[in-house]
C-alpha cells in the first residue's frame, strides 16, 4: 500500500502494515500537512503546530506600555480584564494569553504584583494605617490585602512595615545596642 504523502514516518507504518494497531489520523491533520510549504515539510515541521513562543505571541510595545501605564494609573480602581482589553481593542481571551506571554504573568496577577509594589512603599513611612494603605492601592478589605501581601512577599504588611522602619533607623552607640 503506498503512503500517504501527508503522513509522517509512523502514522505510514500503521497505515501501511495491517498487521499494527490500526489508528484513525484526524482528517484536518492531513489538510494542515498538505497546506505546509515545502521548506516547512522538509524540515520536518507543521505549520501552526510548533510550541515555541514566537514574537508574534505577544502584544506589540506601545500596546503593552498603554495597558501597564494605565494599570499604573489606576491601581486604586477596580481594574477589569475587558476594560484592560478594550485598551488595545483586542478581546479578553487574546489579550490575555498574549499579555501572559509578553509580561510572563496573567494580567490578575500582574494587577496584584503592582499593588503590592504600590503598598511596599507605602508601608516604609508611618504617615497611613495599613487599613488605609490597603483601600488606597485598590483592595477591598485589609484582611485580602494582607493575605495577598503575604502571598507575594512572605510576610505580612505589619511586620513588613515593623521591619522597613527599623532598618531605616540609626542605630545608636555605634550599634552595639548598649552591650559592652
Amino acid at each position: 500500500m503506498p503512503t500517504d504523502v501527508g503522513l509522517d514516518p509512523y502514522q505510514s507504518r500503521v497505515v501501511a502494515d495491517p498487521d499494527q494497531r490500526r489508528v484513525e489520523v484526524a482528517p484536518w491533520r492531513n489538510y494542515r500537512v498538505g497546506m505546509t510549504s515545502a521548506n516547512d515539510v522538509s524540515a520536518g515541521r507543521e505549520t501552526g503546530m510548533t510550541t515555541t513562543r514566537t514574537a508574534a505571541a505577544d502584544l506589540p510595545s506601545c500596546r503593552a506600555r498603554r495597558v501597564t501605564d494605565y494599570i499604573e494609573e489606576n491601581l486604586d480602581k477596580e481594574l477589569r480584564l475587558a476594560e484592560l482589553a478594550a485598551l488595545v481593542y483586542m478581546s479578553p481571551y487574546h489579550f490575555a494569553r498574549r499579555f501572559k506571554s509578553t509580561t510572563g504573568v496573567p494580567p490578575h496577577r500582574f494587577v496584584i504584583r503592582q499593588r503590592i509594589a504600590r503598598a511596599s512603599a507605602l508601608l516604609a513611612t508611618p504617615e497611613l494605617s495599613i487599613a488605609q494603605i490597603s483601600r488606597l492601592v485598590g483592595f477591598r478589605t485589609p484582611s485580602h490585602f494582607t493575605t495577598a501581601f503575604r502571598h507575594v512577599t512572605g510576610v505580612t504588611p505589619k511586620r513588613y512595615r515593623t521591619e522597613s522602619l527599623r532598618e531605616d533607623q540609626p542605630r545608636e552607640n555605634g550599634g552595639s545596642h548598649g552591650v559592652r
